[in-house]
């Protein structure tokens, strides 16, 4: 009878409270009640535990996205430049590489940006300096490699780009830093340094003069890249503006390949690269196969960035380059010396202590936000 009640009340009428009272003790309602709610608390679990689920299989797709593009992409890049032709010579056109990789970055960038809609009227220059930069930064990198620097050495020296910044941040004033911060810093390019000054058991060196100075040259472009980025990201916000992922990708990928283009036609390096890989199908390949990796991974960067919270994404990418340098150890040949293993073991030890002081300073923001 409860329940036919129950079925048959108009939507108008208020249900009288459940309360007890010292006459009136509906105790059958009340247990109704209770398993009502019951019941609906175990279906707003069940709904918790499958958005929980399918978040940690979105998370799974997004850092195996991550990692076995941009694995590859170090292996790729790696066998590039240590790839011998039977005449002794060795690809070296380094801003020639960077227009495929940047093309196959526009194209991805360009269908992304059709399928998921972009946003209008953005500061065009503001992308292309910020493309200058990043293309700069990647051949610099490329031709650091070229000059015989060790790729493990190159990696790690890669992840310490926090102290060009720090440097540029402490110069221009406004900023301050932990001691934490500066011993991060400290460890990843003391590391780096015990690893390059190292030799390999045979007695080879793991870097060169040159391969060192494009490797700091790499590191100033991308000290200046987070600054123009940082300005960049300002200027949206002044013009009510909001960039999506694949505006970022096609623009600044747009300017890098405009200005890889100008620089290695300019040098030389278009035509020069061309014909080595013309002539050396395996680089062609190898080459075909890098830019194809870069794109899927940025595509892969930026999914985890629309579904997680930034520090996921910067947790996963930076992981990756650890996982990139063992790869090469251990794949391609490197027998390192003691000395040598305690650099970058020491390297290590600094990016792992900046992804843990990062997840910390997060949850103490959340925190202080949920209070």
């Amino acid at each position: 009878l409860i329940l036919l009640r129950v079925a048959t009340m108009s939507s108008k009428e208020e249900r009288a409270p459940l309360q007890p009272t010292p006459g009136h003790i509906r105790p059958l309602e009340m247990d109704l009640e209770k398993a009502n709610g019951a019941q609906s608390a175990a279906h707003a679990g069940a709904a918790g535990d499958a958005v929980g689920m399918r978040d940690a299989w979105k998370l799974v797709f997004a850092a195996g996205g991550i990692y076995g593009a941009f694995l590859y992409y170090g292996s790729l890049q790696e066998d590039v430049f240590r790839y011998e032709a039977t005449d002794g010579s060795k690809f070296d056109a380094a801003w020639f590489l960077q227009v495929l990789e940047a093309f196959a970055n526009v194209c991805v960038g360009f269908v992304g940006r059709k399928i998921v809609g972009g946003t209008p009227n953005l500061p065009l220059k503001s992308f292309f300096v910020t493309g200058a930069t990043q293309v700069s930064s990647k051949a610099f990198t490329s031709l650091a490699l070229a000059s015989g620097l060790s790729f493990p050495v190159a990696t790690l020296a890669k992840s310490g780009k926090m102290a060009p910044v720090m440097a540029g941040q402490l110069l221009l004033g406004g900023a301050s830093y932990s001691i934490r911060e500066y011993l991060q810093v400290a460890a990843i390019i003391g590391g780096t340094a015990v690893l390059s000054l190292g030799k390999k058991k045979g007695g080879e060196s793991q870097s060169t003069p040159m391969g060192l100075f494009f490797i700091l040259a790499s590191l100033i472009c991308d000290g200046l890249t987070g600054g123009i980025q940082k300005r960049l990201k300002a200027d949206l916000k002044d013009s009510g503006l909001k960039a999506k992922p694949y505006d970022f990708m096609l623009y600044t990928n747009v300017s890098m390949m405009t200005v890889a283009l100008i620089v290695s036609m300019g040098l030389g390096d278009f035509f020069r690269g061309y014909k080595f890989c013309m002539s050396n199908p395996a680089v062609w390949s190898l080459i075909l196969q890098f830019s194809v990796c870069s794109a899927v991974g940025q595509s892969f960067i930026f999914y985890t960035v629309a579904h997680f919270d930034p520090l996921v994404c910067s947790t996963v990418t930076t992981t990756r380059k650890i996982f990139s340098v063992l790869l090469s150890i251990f794949t391609k040949g490197h027998t390192l010396s003691g000395q040598a293993w305690g650099g970058v073991s020491l390297a290590i030890l600094g990016i792992l202590s900046e992804v843990q002081s990062k997840i910390a300073a997060s949850r103490k923001l959340k925190s202080k936000v949920s209070m």
